[in-house]
């Protein structure tokens, strides 16, 4: 299962209170036309709900919404994130160490 490094969970958080004031808000993860060259090619979103066919997953209050693509490249990885100088944010999927 999709885990957040506490970078993250405190990113998106953030992101997603500034963006929409909606209770139920989350950021929602989906596969984009094109994949990548090396798997699924993603992209996120802050939205105030979920698409009907997303699963819902809520760590550590921080809700994320995953399309199919999503839950499948993403089932047994870390998500991490970062803001650089210039306040842009960056996610990196690594994988878990068992």
């Amino acid at each position: 299962m999709l885990t957040l490094t506490d970078n993250a969970t405190a990113i998106v958080t953030t992101l997603v209170s500034r963006q929409n004031d909606a209770p139920d808000a989350g950021l929602r993860i989906h596969s984009t036309e094109a994949p990548g060259a090396d798997g699924a090619r993603l992209a996120v979103l802050v939205t105030a709900d979920p698409e009907p066919e997303d699963q819902v997953v809520e760590i550590a209050g921080t809700r994320l919404f995953l399309d199919e693509t999503a839950v499948s490249a993403l089932d047994d990885k870390i998500l991490d994130a970062g803001v650089d100088e210039e306040g842009s944010v960056s996610f990196a999927v690594l994988p878990q160490v068992a």
